[in-house]
């Protein structure tokens, strides 16, 4: 009898080729429609707008490139100001003082448990290195080698 059985899943519904001819027919009556409307030579608006001053027209846009380019110049610098203070907002900066004690984040976890202490110390401040940055000593007056980011320090409580 030549009868072919063909499973289609749903993800893939074009599988046995019946989605392509309704969609042929579909663009086939819309282009009968369309050409009894005589719709389809519709021109852009570029080409619509395009006339015999286009010369001055074209002339005047150069004239004028510079103003536009700082005025997007200063749109960028007006933008880039509301993105820092919108990030600056959510930002609490950490400041120590000279004398404060902090703990220190263990930089190499290695073989450290999950459950073991993240930082060690306590330290005390002993000067400030930059914007963020402090020297520390330990408990028995040993300075350290290099300064500290505040990132990796939190205030110590007793």
């Amino acid at each position: 009898m030549k009868i072919e059985q063909v499973f289609t899943s749903v993800a893939y519904p074009q599988g046995n080729g019946q989605v392509e001819v309704t969609n042929r027919t579909i663009v086939q009556a819309l282009k009968t429609r369309l050409d009894a409307a005589k719709e389809i030579g519709q021109e852009s608006a570029r080409i619509m707008a395009y006339g015999e001053n286009n010369q001055e027209l074209r002339a005047m846009d150069l004239d004028l490139l510079e103003e536009n380019r700082s005025r997007a110049a200063i749109r960028l610098a007006a933008y880039r100001k509301r993105m820092t203070q919108a990030y600056n907002k959510r930002v609490y900066p950490k400041v120590f003082q000279e004398g404060d004690l902090v703990m220190r984040k263990i930089q190499h976890q290695g073989e450290r448990g999950k459950l073991e202490a993240k930082y060690e110390g306590p330290f005390k401040v002993i000067g400030k290195a930059g914007v963020a940055a402090y020297y520390l000593e330990d408990a028995q007056g040993k300075k350290g080698k290099r300064p500290w980011n505040a990132q990796h320090l939190k205030k110590y409580y007793p």
